[in-house]
């Protein structure tokens, strides 16, 4: 239970004063639900303000606080400002400037003769000074020399937030300190409550700032350090494969030495009692796969099941046929199971299950329904890691009389530091070697401009008997503006290429995506125009050619992955980037380094450095970045004594249970990262 310290600031952000219904929808806008949501909004940037008795033309530039009154009101005609004449003490003029709205509503704000207290950038405009849009302090408030600045939705000001924030800093209370008492000293961070209202106070303040994001990393790398220490502690089952089963394979070569080590260090972890918890990275084409049906046989020849997740229809129907080529005549039963399966093909799968005459069960998230019920379930292999979260790992772990041993898959390589944050309850594995004939695909950035070219090129292709993919943009926030730009670049291609162009996107029900997806895999259609759905999985040896439309809108790992559709089979594979002309240097930089490199860890280390934690692709379509304090900047420094010190807590200072444990505690709650103390009870 949340200890009660907490409780003022996890109330409902409705319980601050001045909250409504009305505020409240943009505060939800930007994730501010609680108290604790307000007062972790920080500030990402200031405004100095300098405090005037009298006008000066020598502060033209500079944000100023200033006591004007009204005088008369220049009405413009048509669009034009509404000017409000004023003067200060001594009777120097000024113009307060307002474009659109309402005279009348200006009138109301500034009264003719009432003094008011303004605030704004003062500019020379002719010979006159003037300030556009200037703030207006309520009577009697002084306006603050430096003024924090927060993110911001429409229908709320940042001035808005700095009073909630108050309110919010006033509910604040004094918690135990949960830091190891010689780092604090050593980095000279302040208490936590001080870190928190110095932060609002001055967003400069590099040592709250770094105490605050501190504090977060700390707490998510205790709850890792706690889910793998119960881990450890639960009595799984060993699993000794005897290798007749992966020696009656008829593989096309020889795995790689990538390959060949993680296989070996798979079969370490499962013939320990502790379950496995093992995190396996690989690049696109790396041969993943491979290694999963060789962990997934070991479990068979131990007399057990095993269970592969994957995270869509397209990629559980795709995994069960790969793995029946891989495994035909070996003797093996596999069976896929998605939410899609109905009625006696449904029965006949879950009494299979149950009965354990099938081995190996492919699917969706059905495959852990509670009517899904394994005789003996040993192993489980998550596929694209990111796209579950620990509840669901749980769910399914909860399937096996005992824990099951766990394999998690990600094709998304992530950067070392947030391998630590985000999986740092796992031991690592990473697959950084291709197996052979895999030739590096061809990338070429290319102007929109010369989109016709590129059509004239894919015609080409197509005579060749080659398919392609054709990514249409992302447009921000919009799933039909994305589905707008799929249809209308596939209805031009139809018109040069007919019946020989498929599409399919986000909002499609899955038979009717599967039947364009099957018609692409049988070459029926030879141009597939896609949204992103295409991105992880789909595999179509003959697609050669892929055209991604704006792609300096895509991240630098999503586009990686994208071009990882093309080159699965043999020979050369070309991946044309089509580009806006108003590039940002950042946009220059992703498309520059998607033209030199095919190496998706090199690539997202990249990624991590040009665009921040939150937008990886990872953490990006979990939809939601794992840090709100800690920037990803911060994170190198910051997460290795954290880990250390996390480390600390469970082995020297008796876990949660001694003084500063006691206070770690609540450090979890406050982060939301309490999920570690309830394994810790239920374990």
């Amino acid at each position: 239970m949340r200890p009660d310290i907490l409780n003022p600031l996890f109330a409902e952000v409705t319980a601050l004063k001045g909250v409504g219904p009305a505020l409240a929808k943009p505060l939800d806008r930007l994730g501010l639900a609680r108290v604790v949501d307000v007062a972790f909004h920080l500030p990402t940037g200031w405004v100095d303000r300098l405090p005037r008795d009298e006008l000066d033309m020598a502060d033209a530039g500079r944000t100023i606080a200033i006591t004007l009154t009204p005088r008369d009101y220049r009405v413009s005609s048509g669009r034009g400002p509404t000017r409000v004449h004023a003067v200060d003490a001594l009777g120097n003029y000024v113009s307060l400037v307002y474009f659109g709205g309402s005279s009348g509503w200006v009138k109301k704000l500034l009264p003719l003769g009432e003094p008011k207290r303004v605030s704004g950038k003062l500019e020379q405009y002719g010979q006159e000074l003037q300030i556009i849009h200037p703030d207006l302090g309520e009577p009697g408030e002084e306006f603050r020399e430096r003024e924090a600045i927060y993110p911001l939705s429409e229908g709320v000001t940042s001035r808005r937030i700095g009073a909630l924030v108050d309110q919010a800093l006033e509910r604040a209370p004094d918690l135990p300190e949960w830091i190891e008492p010689s780092l604090k000293a050593q980095r000279g961070w302040p208490a936590w409550r001080e870190a928190l209202t110095r932060i609002h106070a001055d967003p400069a303040d590099a040592k709250a700032r770094e105490r605050l994001a501190y504090d977060e990393v700390f707490a998510n790398q205790l709850a890792l350090a706690l889910v793998r220490q119960d881990t450890r502690r639960r009595r799984g089952r060993a699993l000794a494969g005897d290798g007749r089963l992966r020696d009656a394979l008829r593989l096309p070569y020889a795995l790689t030495g990538a390959q060949a080590r993680t296989v070996r260090e798979i079969e370490g972890d499962l013939a320990q009692e502790s379950p496995m918890l093992r995190l396996l990275q690989g690049d696109v084409g790396s041969g993943k796969t491979l290694v999963a049906a060789m962990a997934l046989l070991i479990a068979v020849e131990a007399g057990a099941q095993g269970a592969l997740l994957a995270p869509t229809e397209i990629l559980a129907r795709q995994h069960f046929d790969s793995l029946q080529r891989l495994m035909a005549g070996v003797g093996v039963n596999i069976a896929v199971l998605t939410g899609r399966d109905k009625g006696r093909a449904r029965e006949a799968t879950l009494m299979g299950l149950a009965s354990g005459a099938i081995d190996i069960l492919i699917g969706t998230h059905a495959i852990f329904q509670e009517a899904v019920g394994y005789r003996d379930l040993a192993l489980v292999v998550v596929d694209e890691q990111h796209r579950f979260g620990v509840a669901e790992r749980m769910m399914l772990q909860a399937k096996g009389a005992r824990p099951p041993h766990l394999l998690a898959m990600t094709a998304t390589p992530i950067p070392r530091t947030l391998t630590l944050a985000h999986h740092g309850e796992m031991d690592q594995s990473r697959l950084d070697e291709m197996p052979p004939g895999r030739e590096p695909i061809e990338t070429r950035v290319i102007s929109e401009e010369r989109v016709d070219e590129v059509v004239n090129a894919l015609g080409r292709h197509l005579a060749e008997g080659k398919q392609a993919y054709w990514v249409c943009p992302l447009v921000e926030e919009s799933e039909k503006s994305d589905l707008a730009a799929a249809e209308a670049r596939a209805e031009a291609l139809t018109q040069r290429f007919g019946d020989r162009v498929g599409l399919v996107h986000g909002r499609m029900r899955g038979p009717e995506k599967d039947a364009v997806m099957a018609d692409f895999s049988a070459a029926r259609t030879g141009v597939l125009v896609a949204t992103t759905v295409i991105e992880v999985g789909v595999d179509v040896p003959n697609a050669t050619l892929i055209v991604i439309e704006a792609a300096d809108r895509f991240g630098l790992a999503q586009l990686h992955q994208l071009r990882g559709r093309v080159g699965r089979g043999g020979g050369k594979s070309v991946c044309l980037l089509l580009r806006g002309n108003a590039l940002s240097e950042t946009s220059r930089a992703r498309l520059a380094l998607m033209r030199e490199s095919n190496d998706g860890f090199h690539i997202a280390e990249e990624d991590l450095r040009l665009r921040g934690g939150g937008e990886l692709l990872g953490t990006r379509q979990s939809g939601e970045a794992l840090f709100r304090l800690a920037t990803p900047e911060m994170l190198g420094d910051l997460l290795p004594p954290a880990t250390d010190d996390a480390r600390l807590l469970i082995d020297r200072d008796g876990g949660l249970e001694g003084p500063r444990g006691e206070a770690a505690r609540v450090a979890l709650y406050l982060f939301d990262r309490d999920a570690g103390v309830a394994l810790l009870r239920s374990g």
